[in-house]
């Protein structure tokens, strides 16, 4: 077969690659390169393939599975909360309905091991037939049946899709900006559920709460503190949707900029979630630039 029909059966794939290896891997840099290692070694097959589609499937899917080991064993000595590289998705007016795979979603599925993170991803997410998994992952469908299974009833609770409008989406997302940056109390009690958590990733390289946060009086009482200390204050740059989630990025004073994802239920804020390492937001420049920043 010849590079350019490799190509034409590559290139429609790439962005459902990327985003397989992404919900895999948490890292937007890494899932891109996985998908390149994924086009090095489709150019090299030799044989014809039936349904690319799944093939290509299988490639990245091992292949994240190879890094899983690694990153798992870097997860371990990470310095305070660990976050997913945060995905930009644009907004277009239409009503904000939450990806099946959110932030806190990712979150949950680092308690699964890895055979039943891509067994979940695969079936449940990316609809990819039980058969088809299980050549994948080299088991039987039984097997395959037992680790999706499992998956599903460790994030359950995770997965709850809700449909927000995105001007409402934006007004929450603008409440807690201002109300979190003047430490107006009463304001943030009105957004936050009782259960509400703060995880904020600094990687170590930059200033970040080194704990998950929980529970509304403790989250009330550290932005009473924050404002205390009158330190400048971050700019809102834009609204964005990240990760699925309704959030915003932001510019401190030392000129870096972070992002913030809110999750929201019944419209309360349950988990709050603030990258700010600065290795995990390289392409935020190009998401900025897009829009005139």
């Amino acid at each position: 077969m010849s590079r350019d029909q490799r190509t034409a059966d590559f290139e429609p794939q790439r962005g459902r690659l990327t985003r397989l290896a992404y919900r895999m891997l948490g890292s937007l840099a890494e899932a891109e390169d996985v998908v390149q290692d994924a086009w090095i070694r489709w150019v090299r097959v030799e044989e014809g393939v039936d349904v690319p589609a799944a093939y290509l499937t299988r490639i990245v899917t091992r292949l994240c599975l190879d890094r899983l080991k690694s990153a798992r064993a870097r997860r371990e000595t990470y310095i305070g909360p660990w976050l997913p590289e945060p995905l930009i998705t644009p907004t277009d007016g239409q009503p904000f309905i939450a990806d099946d795979v959110t932030v806190t979603l990712m979150l949950a599925m680092e308690r699964l091991s890895p055979l039943e993170r891509a067994a979940f991803l695969l079936h449940d997410v990316f609809d990819v037939p039980l058969k088809d998994v299980a050549v994948t992952l080299e088991r039987d469908p039984a097997a395959i049946r037992q680790l999706a299974s499992r998956a599903r009833k460790n994030v359950r609770r995770e997965r709850v899709r809700y449909t927000l409008e995105t001007a409402e989406a934006e007004r929450i997302a603008r409440a807690f900006f201002n109300a979190a940056k003047h430490g107006d109390a009463a304001a943030l009690a009105a957004l936050l559920a009782e259960d509400v958590e703060i995880h904020s990733d600094g990687g170590g390289k930059v200033v970040a709460f080194r704990n998950v946060v929980r529970g509304v009086d403790h989250v009330l009482r550290l932005f009473a503190r924050l404002r205390r200390k009158e330190r400048p204050s971050p700019v809102l740059l834009r609204t964005a949707v990240i990760d699925g989630l309704p959030g915003y990025i932001s510019r401190y004073p030392d000129g870096s900029v972070g992002t913030t994802a809110l999750d929201v239920h019944d419209g309360r804020i349950r988990s709050i979630y603030i990258v700010r390492n600065p290795d995990k937001l390289t392409h935020i420049a190009q998401v900025l630039t897009s829009v005139g920043d």
